[in-house]
C-alpha cells in the first residue's frame, strides 16, 4: 500500500535526519512508500556509510523491481561501498540489465559477501521475456561466470555457486553441452577436500539430486 505521506516529505525527512538512527528510520519510511520516484534517493543512501540504512534501502529497491534498475546502474563505479550494496539489490531484483555488474562483481570484488550475492543474482535472472538467441547468450555468460567462481577461495561463494547452478540448470536442455559443464562443476563441488567443507559438498549433492529427479 502506498505511503499516505507525500514522497517529497519522506525525502525531506531523510535528508534532514540528524542521527544514524533517524536516517535508518527515514530510509525505512521512504523504502516502504512503494513510489518509483524514491529509487534515486534510496540509491543515494547506499553510499552513506550507514549499514542499517543501506539494508533498508536495498529492501526498498528490490521491492520496486525494474523501476530501480536504471538508478542502480547509474551509480558512481568508484564508490565501492555503494556498489557493493547495489550488487545485493540487483541480485534481488533479477533484472537482466544488471548482468554486467553481477558478472564483474563475481569475478573481481574483494568481498566474499558481495561475490556471494552476485552468484545468487546470476542464478536468478529472469530471462523468459528475452528472445531465444539472446536468452541463450545470457545463459552462457552466466554459466561461464559461475563455473569460474566454482573455484573461488571462499566456501560461502562456492556454496552460492552451487545454489545458482541449480537454478540456472532448470533453464537449460539436459542433453546440452552447457548442462554437462554445469553438472561437472557440481560434481567437483561434491568432492571432499581440506578447503571444501561438508556444507558445500552437501549443497552441491542436493542440487545434483534435484536435477536428476526432474
Amino acid at each position: 500500500m502506498p505511503s499516505p505521506v507525500p514522497l517529497n516529505a519522506l525525502i525531506d525527512q531523510l535528508r534532514q535526519a540528524s542521527s544514524s538512527e533517524a536516517l535508518v528510520l527515514a530510509t525505512r519510511a521512504l523504502a516502504s512508500s512503494g513510489d518509483p520516484g524514491a529509487a534515486p534517493v534510496l540509491v543515494e543512501v547506499l553510499g552513506y556509510n550507514n549499514p542499517g540504512a543501506a539494508v533498508a534501502a536495498v529492501d526498498g529497491l528490490v521491492a520496486l523491481g525494474a523501476e530501480a534498475v536504471d538508478p542502480l546502474l547509474r551509480l558512481d563505479p568508484d564508490n565501492y561501498g555503494a556498489r557493493a550494496w547495489a550488487v545485493r539489490a540487483l541480485a534481488g531484483i533479477g533484472d537482466v540489465r544488471g548482468l554486467e555488474l553481477l558478472i564483474d562483481a563475481l569475478g573481481s570484488d574483494v568481498a566474499a559477501s558481495v561475490r556471494r550475492a552476485a552468484a545468487k543474482g546470476l542464478g536468478n535472472l529472469r530471462l523468459d521475456p528475452l528472445e531465444p538467441p539472446i536468452r541463450l547468450a545470457v545463459q552462457q555468460r552466466c554459466l561461464n561466470a559461475l563455473l569460474a567462481a566454482g573455484s573461488d577461495g571462499e566456501w560461502v561463494v562456492r556454496y552460492a555457486v552451487a545454489v545458482a547452478l541449480e537454478s540456472l540448470a532448470r533453464q537449460l536442455e539436459p542433453a546440452s553441452v552447457a548442462w554437462q559443464r554445469l553438472e561437472e562443476c557440481l560434481v567437483a563441488l561434491c568432492e571432499a577436500a581440506d578447503d571444501n567443507p561438508p556444507v558445500v559438498q552437501l549443497r552441491a549433492r542436493v542440487a545434483l539430486d534435484r536435477l536428476d529427479a526432474q
